[in-house]
């Protein structure tokens, strides 16, 4: 397959579609973006809203404009956004979407398949588990090329929460929020750490600030998501930067290990689901899924998470 060179494709034109939009476009890194939408005159819309961007100083001039599904025959990366989201009035969980959002992504891979099966498709809608799990295993398409977006914001979260309660810059603390991403993920503390300094030993080298609950936290991630929903009435942001981070892993063959979701073949003694663990993201995709060390504790919590997602799957109908 010949790719135009650092091509992207953004499927729908909501507020998750138009924010990861003008995130990528913002990495300076692509040469044409292309938005699809079942509603036609909003892809125009954010397509030329987005483009008149690219007359500032020091943007590149980068082709943005509304397309097809014919546009990611060429695609390097595609990114599937569309889908119903919660609303503030909705019940708050994730997991309300599954059936909705299972059939349009059902269709959004359909239609991708007829043109490609080369690019790097990065699954958005939510709940991202259980897309990302239908993508990989109901079409015949390389499943390291598919990635769900999973725990990584959650991720990102846990990390600006622990730094601002340490008072240190978030990018300073490391570790990982696992599993689903949901109501069942959880914080794996036995890897937490700011700067190479353990979690258990924090507080006695921060010793005039706040003691770190680690239930608490692990609340507030879950939260968080929740939280913004209930303020401004959707989320955004966090998503697209989470993007971001993929598509320039992706791009610039970082080799990163970023936590992301992807169906789990024997990890962690873990089958046919797909959830967040740590991942070596390339320009390949998914290049290895790493099995890093876990509590006892922390490995029930992940079958626990894997069970509850088994569960929805299984009512959904979606094993091949």
């Amino acid at each position: 397959m010949n790719f135009v060179k650092n091509k992207l494709v953004v499927v729908g034109a909501g507020m998750v579609g138009s924010a990861v939009l003008n995130s990528v476009l913002s990495l300076n890194l692509l040469s044409e973006v292309v938005i699809i939408d079942i509603n036609d005159n909003k892809a125009k819309g954010e397509a030329l809203d987005a483009s008149h961007t690219t007359s500032f100083a020091y943007s590149p001039n980068v082709k943005v404009r509304a397309g097809n599904y014919e546009d990611c025959a060429d695609a390097q990366i595609i990114v599937i956004t569309a889908g119903p989201s919660l609303k503030p009035d909705d019940k708050l969980d994730r997991l309300v979407l599954a059936d909705t959002n299972v059939k349009v992504t059902d269709s959004i891979m359909k239609n991708i398949c007829k043109y490609t099966k080369d690019a790097i498709i990065i699954v958005v809608t939510n709940p991202v588990d259980i897309a990302t799990y239908y993508c990989q295993n109901n079409f015949d398409y390389p499943k390291n090329k598919i990635i769900g977006t999973g725990t990584l914001l959650d991720t990102a979260r846990m990390r600006k929460i622990i730094g601002k309660k340490y008072n240190v810059d978030s990018k300073n603390v490391h570790g990982y929020v696992l599993g689903e991403h949901g109501g069942s993920s959880f914080t794996s503390w036995s890897d937490v750490n700011i700067a190479g300094i353990p979690f258990n030993q924090l507080n006695d080298i921060f010793k005039d600030h706040y003691k770190v609950d680690k239930d608490e936290v692990d609340k507030e991630v879950r939260d968080s998501g929740i939280e913004v929903l209930k303020l401004q009435g959707y989320t955004s942001a966090g998503i697209a930067m989470s993007v971001s981070r993929l598509v320039k892993a992706m791009l610039l063959n970082e080799q990163s290990i970023l936590p992301v979701s992807s169906t789990l073949e024997g990890e962690y003694g873990i089958n046919d689901v797909a959830l967040s663990i740590p991942c070596i993201i390339t320009s390949n995709g998914i290049e290895k899924k790493l099995e890093i060390p876990l509590s006892k504790d922390e490995v029930e919590k992940l079958n626990k998470s894997a069970d509850n997602l088994k569960s929805i799957i299984k009512g959904l109908n979606t094993n091949k």
